[in-house]
């Protein structure tokens, strides 16, 4: 003879499943996003520094601009 069916039991195991791969696919999400996070984001020391070169550059427009008023 066979078993009468469990019907809350069953219920339960779908459940447990389905929250299992809600779980995974939160998990695996969060993952994904760290990993990208990592990749765009540069370190601390990996920022370019201005070497001071070009502090002293005046450009052409405020030549022109100092021009006109040293004139007039």
């Amino acid at each position: 003879m066979a078993f009468k069916p469990n019907y809350n039991q069953q219920r339960a195991e779908r459940n447990r499943a389905k929250e299992l791969k809600k779980q995974e696919k939160l998990q695996r999400r969060e993952e994904e996003v760290a990993a990208r996070r990592a990749t765009d984001q540069p370190a601390d020391g990996d920022a370019p520094e201005s070497d001071g070169a070009d502090d002293d550059v005046v450009s052409v427009a405020d030549a022109t601009v100092g021009a006109k008023t040293d004139n007039g």
